[in-house]
């Protein structure tokens, strides 16, 4: 136990120190992320949140306003308020492309890496329900760290990076061991006996919002196997994060731990960016030197080309007073960020507190920015998949379904690769599904646009039954899903099985 901590602390002493190459890695392939982000968002824009959307987000500024006005617009904050239109959204997004073209480019990063925290920042909060899940928060937190890990050059150089500030790289760090540790943390504290008893991924193949076609692959696998897969999965969330406290080399097993689980999982699911983004921040792990030394052992030509592309230069000396501001930025950033999220893990893992007021009143304040959050995903294991399925109709009797792009419908729907791309509307429904009409308002929405044969709307889906001339009505029915057995999949071909469930919402209709 001495031995360990005398290591321990034989570490603390050069903490942070050569990560340049991890950081101009990071920054880089965090631009490929926000370009990912940003484009997924347009293509969705106009039919979720534009004039003639589900959630027209104009109209909801125009509705908040006298209130924000009231306790202040940090409260709801975009710069979409100075001008709230469908153009300005789409500049913004366009923008956002843009400024992470640079970013991963490595052109003036500094601005590139400010630039898309604000952006992305507006463009979410007036996204509403459909830009409000983790990822989203884990992007906006990992770009607010990636302004002051972005050197103040005109551009970064790729063979002379520079090195980060060594509390940003502590920040990174503290950022991965919440984002895993709270993961598994959430599962066990949950009390849910498909986690405790190791049974949670017996389901969650085929219960996830949007599975690959492997997945169906993988769920015919024996239940051992399942079980083991989630024991694993409660180590690497559970344990590896504690690695990240223990030296270069522990964090180099820790780092390969995670982006070993997030291609995992993302061979069998379309979770949207978020596999690539904790692979990304993982790379902060990664001393350089360890890297190097890792890289060099790969044999052959492509070994060669590594060494080569990752050969390192030394960059130019900062300007002093330049490096004294910029570290001065990053050592009052740390603070707002340690306090912050110490009081939210603290308060996640169920310790409670008298904080004093002026820490209340700086998360209370820090809160609707999204950029210092909680994490944790399937705390309770969902074991049951309802579906919605819209159906309009012209003469009340027959019934025909609206088709989506990529959530289950037909039980021969193959299921398709859509990350990282994230079908909003899609997700969406998923939750809808496990809920009620009354929580999920939005729905009534978006069948009223279905109604009218809404151009905008109907592009989030697969195809318009209904092209010759709008329904007259339109219901949601609820069905029970599975995949099929092997034996039902060999005779017709289908994917899925399904079982009417209930009527989620009567017929509606815009002219009795």
């Amino acid at each position: 136990m001495i031995r360990i901590l005398q290591v321990w602390i034989r570490g603390l002493s050069h903490y942070g120190r050569g990560y340049a190459r991890a950081n101009q890695l990071g920054l880089r392939l965090l631009g490929v992320v926000y370009f990912a982000a940003f484009a997924s968002y347009a293509v969705q824009a106009d039919g979720l949140v534009g004039e003639r959307g589900i959630l027209p987000f104009a109209a909801w500024l125009g509705a908040i306003r006298p209130r924000v006005e009231e306790i202040g617009f940090h409260q709801v904050p975009t710069i979409l308020w100075l001008a709230p239109s469908d153009a300005a959204l789409r500049i913004c997004l366009w923008t956002g492309m843009a400024l992470a073209v640079m970013l991963a480019s490595g052109f003036l990063p500094l601005i590139a890496a400010a630039g898309l925290w604000v952006l992305y920042l507006s463009a979410t909060t007036v996204g509403q329900i459909f830009w409000n899940y983790q990822w989203d928060n884990l992007l906006l937190e990992a770009g607010f760290l990636a302004i002051f890990a972005a050197p103040w050059r005109v551009r970064m150089r790729w063979l002379a990076p520079d090195e980060p500030p060594r509390i940003i790289v502590l920040l990174f760090h503290w950022l991965m061991f919440r984002l895993m540790f709270l993961s598994g943390y959430v599962k066990w504290a949950s009390g849910d006996e498909a986690w405790r008893n190791l049974t949670a991924l017996t389901y969650h193949y085929w219960t996830q919002p949007l599975p690959l076609p492997t997945a169906w692959y993988v769920h015919q696998l024996p239940i051992w196997f399942h079980k083991l897969s989630c024991a694993l999965v409660f180590v690497v969330e559970l344990v590896c994060p504690f690695l990240i406290w223990f030296g270069d080399r522990a964090r180099m097993v820790a780092a390969i731990s995670f982006i070993a689980l997030m291609a995992l999982i993302a061979a069998t699911g379309n979770y949207t960016f978020f596999n690539l983004l904790a692979a990304v921040l993982s790379l902060w792990l990664i001393r350089d030197q360890i890297g190097a030394a890792l890289l060099s052992r790969v044999p052959g030509r492509f070994g060669r080309w590594l060494a080569r592309a990752f050969r390192r230069e030394a960059p130019s000396p900062e300007w002093r007073p330049l490096r004294v501001a910029r570290h001065a930025a990053a050592a009052v950033a740390a603070a707002f960020v340690l306090v912050t999220s110490g009081v939210l893990f603290v308060v996640a893992v169920g310790g409670g507190a008298d904080w004093p007021r002026w820490i209340e009143s700086l998360v209370r304040f820090t809160a609707p920015f999204r950029s210092v959050n909680n994490y944790g995903l399937f705390a309770v294991m969902t074991k049951t998949r309802p579906e919605i399925i819209l159906e309009g109709t012209w003469d009340g009797q027959l019934w025909i379904p609206y088709e989506f792009r990529w959530k289950p419908g037909e039980p021969d729907m193959r299921p398709r690769l859509a990350a990282p791309h994230q079908p909003r509307l899609d997700w969406q429904m998923w939750f809808a599904a496990l809920g009620k009409l009354e929580g999920n308002r939005w729905l009534i929405n978006l069948m009223i646009r279905l109604l009218e044969n809404e151009p905008d709307v109907l592009r989030l889906l697969a195809f318009n039954p209904f092209e010759q001339r709008p329904p007259v009505a339109i219901r949601a029915v609820r069905y029970e899903y599975r995949f099929a057995t092997p034996a039902e999949r060999s005779q017709g071909k289908v994917w899925w099985m399904r079982k009417y469930k209930d009527l989620y919402c009567p017929p509606i209709q815009i002219h009795p």
